[in-house]
């Protein structure tokens, strides 16, 4: 129930182990593991020294081979432009990626950034989304713009059923006991 999903072997318990494993699914290609490495050169994990240029290279690596989770990382990163210079049309660009292949966070930033723009209907339409994902925030973006008069009722009634809807979809007894167990 532990072990790498890749290799089936149980997680190593060193951080020298553990750069090993996930360095041998990075040479394989793997977009996760690149992501994952990405991941650890941000934040300085597994003993290596906290090099972000290098994480920015192994997301937009693993970006290009189909991680969501780089593309949404990449997407904040330049619109924000904390740490690389600020590019808020290719932060867009890489949520819209993100997106478009079912990352939430990114459809809610979009959904936000229209609000942002007036483009209230674009907006709705990607909180909407979101929503019907199971994304609280975006119900909540939704509220807001119900109570601003931006939204009509209906809208904010189909984003608090489709987003209850996606939770109760989640929902079984595994993931509770897992939950009840602190997993």
């Amino acid at each position: 129930m532990h072990d790498c999903p890749f290799c089936r072997k149980p997680y190593p318990d060193n951080d020298a182990d553990a750069l090993v494993m996930i360095q041998a699914r990075v040479e394989k290609k793997a977009p996760e593991a690149i992501y994952h490495l990405g991941e650890k050169y941000f934040q300085g994990g597994l003993g290596m020294q906290k090099d972000v240029r290098r994480a920015v290279k192994l997301w937009t690596e693993a970006a290009e081979l189909g991680s969501i989770e780089a593309l949404y990382n990449l997407g904040v990163l330049y619109y924000t432009g904390e740490v690389v210079e600020q590019d808020k049309v290719k932060g867009i660009q890489f949520w819209t990626k993100a997106a478009m292949q079912g990352e939430v966070d990114s459809r809610h930033n979009l959904g936000c950034i229209e609000g942002q723009r007036r483009n209230r209907d674009c907006a709705v339409r990607h909180l909407l989304i979101s929503a019907k994902m199971g994304h609280e925030k975006s119900v909540k973006t939704i509220k807001k713009m119900f109570a601003g008069g931006l939204a009509t009722k209906e809208q904010y009634a189909e984003a608090l059923k489709g987003c209850q809807d996606a939770v109760e979809e989640m929902k079984s007894h595994d993931r509770n006991e897992a939950k009840r167990l602190g997993q």
